[in-house]
């Protein structure tokens, strides 16, 4: 019967030293990925708007990265565990954020009383 192999995460250390060019390629590539949704994560809350953005897309995002980071973890990555993880974060972030400019928005544009 198949198992998962354990996730060994190396000295951090002698990890960052000895890093595979393939390793090195998936870390950078996961910083750039993490940087982007964070920085749009801030322009959404800053802009306090929800236009052209569907709360489907995070959903679906938490959705999607929790099987990754399972997945991941079962083939035991950690590249792809930590940058899974934190997508399930941002997708649980943006679920919070997508409601929060949906009321502002909603109550901006109804009409005040005199």
């Amino acid at each position: 019967m198949w198992q998962p192999r354990p996730l060994q995460l190396r000295n951090s250390a002698l990890a960052l030293v000895n890093l595979s060019p393939a390793d090195a390629i998936g870390w950078a590539a996961s910083a750039v990925l993490m940087c982007t949704l964070l920085h749009q994560l801030r322009v959404q809350w800053q802009e306090r708007s929800a236009e052209g953005v569907s709360g489907w897309l995070f959903i679906g995002q938490g959705g999607a990265s929790a099987g990754f980071l399972t997945y991941s973890w079962l083939i035991a990555n950690p590249v792809f565990v930590v940058s899974n993880g934190v997508l399930v974060l941002t997708a649980l972030a943006g679920l919070a954020v997508y409601p929060r400019n949906r009321r502002i928005e909603k109550s901006s544009s109804s009409p005040q009383p005199y």
